[in-house]
């Protein structure tokens, strides 16, 4: 009835890698019951995995692993409440497609589209915009596999507190099956980048915030210029966008190849080779579907931490990692990604009841970053910081108790639906203190 395999596994950034005696990818929610129920018997423990875009070890074990690749896909959609169902284990970039074809799309989308629905959205992760919550916050309703073997729908508007906690869980309250998301009628956004110097974006950054519906921005380490992103719907026509979009990113992403392994060979031109990326920052323009426009190729592979701040701290906290970087002389010649989230009510969101900036560094795989992260993480803990759960970082239980007021209470529902620790690994055995 399952497909079981036994072999290596390791993430996609390649810094985790493990052993499970069992990999399990069902094709139905009674599949995966029956996964769980054996692994009751078996005293065996079970995480999941979606893409393996994680760079934290959530998704190890060396028991039971659990892929929903065989779950994927448009269930339904409920056109008066503009409500579409998924399947967990849908990646984000069918569902785009998915979804355009039945007239919808996503509220928001983050920078890439590779991860699976699930493994996204209850890790916490985001796009940009102050108009729009982490994408997790677009979930109405979860059909959710307990570690009984019960099945469960959470729904946002009868199971208040269970939602609150579910929504943002990390895999470890349940395997979530399904779920329903609200959609929005399909548009074309006007894609906009530029470059600017840092003192004119951060004199006017509220006027970013409020005129565009989505807006990000990257800084250069050794400049003074930083690269600006908008999206705006707009009525324009999309044409050519395949054709352009492709070039732009196989040049990019060749250019900047080619660029982070000069980099890492010689390491003290990083800050050249960061301010000739800066000064590289193209003038362009794409028109088309959302879910076309929001995610962008990645084939540069790197190491990425990510912290979320109070919003109205972010030029302090940037500046201070920019100054950290010039004093320290680290070799990076990454951009630092800057993006902005509006508040919510999941307990484990790093956007928990505040408007957020979210910053993230970044270096070039096979280049020394632990130094430059742990600078920078402290600065940003020093703002309030929170970390994003699939990104490196190197809080601890006591730290994450002062940053998530709600986190205790998770954790209460977490022993009360399974005191067996049947979704717990060592990882979140150390971090959430469950030993």
């Amino acid at each position: 009835m399952l497909s079981l395999e036994t072999k290596s596994v390791k993430n996609w950034s390649e810094n985790v890698q493990f052993s499970p005696q069992q990999i399990c990818k069902p094709k139905s929610i009674d599949e995966v019951v029956a996964i769980v129920k054996d692994a009751n018997v078996a005293k065996k423990r079970i995480r999941m995995i979606g893409s393996g875009h994680s760079f934290t070890p959530l998704i190890a074990t060396n028991d039971v692993l659990v892929s929903l690749d065989n779950m994927q896909g448009v269930i339904s959609v409920d056109e008066e409440k503009q409500i579409a169902e998924v399947w967990a284990g849908t990646k984000l970039s069918r569902l785009g497609n998915e979804l355009h074809e039945l007239g919808y799309s996503q509220e928001n989308l983050g920078d890439i589209d590779v991860q699976s629905v699930a493994g996204a959205l209850l890790t916490g992760t985001h796009g940009t915009g102050l108009q729009h919550g982490v994408l997790a916050t677009q979930i109405e309703e979860m059909t959710v596999v307990l570690a009984n073997g019960e099945v469960k729908q959470i729904s946002k508007d009868l199971d208040e507190e269970y939602y609150s906690a579910f929504a943002v869980s990390l895999g470890l309250l349940g395997i979530v099956v399904s779920m329903k998301l609200r959609v929005v009628p399909q548009r074309n956004f006007l894609y906009e980048s530029k470059r600017i110097e840092m003192n004119e974006l951060l004199t006017n950054l509220g006027s970013y915030l409020t005129n565009n519906e989505h807006f990000e921005c990257f800084a250069f380490p050794y400049s003074t210029k930083m690269q600006v992103k908008t999206l705006n719907e707009t009525e324009r026509d999309s044409r050519s966008l395949a054709f352009k979009k492709w070039k732009v990113n196989t040049l990019e992403n060749r250019a900047f190849s080619a660029l982070s392994e000069l980099s890492r060979k010689l390491p003290t031109l990083s800050p050249s080779i960061s301010r000739f990326s800066a000064n590289s920052v193209p003038s362009s323009t794409m028109i088309g579907p959302s879910y076309k426009l929001f995610a962008t190729e990645r084939s540069v592979m790197f190491s990425e931490m990510e912290y979320s701040i109070p919003i109205h701290s972010f030029q302090s906290a940037l500046e201070a990692i920019l100054q950290e970087i010039d004093r320290q002389k680290f070799s990076v010649h990454f951009p630092i990604e800057c993006r902005f989230v509006k508040g919510d009510d999941l307990w484990l969101s790093p956007s928990y009841h505040r408007d957020s900036a979210f910053i993230a560094v970044h270096m070039y795989k096979g280049m020394p970053y632990e130094e430059y992260f742990e600078q920078a993480e402290q600065i940003l803990q020093s703002y309030g910081g929170r970390p994003h759960w699939g990104k490196l970082h190197g809080m601890k239980h006591e730290q994450l108790l002062e940053r998530y007021p709600m986190l205790p209470k998770f954790l209460e529902i977490r022993e009360e639906l399974d005191p067996n620790k049947i979704f717990v690994n060592t990882y979140t055995e150390q971090l959430f203190n469950l030993g």
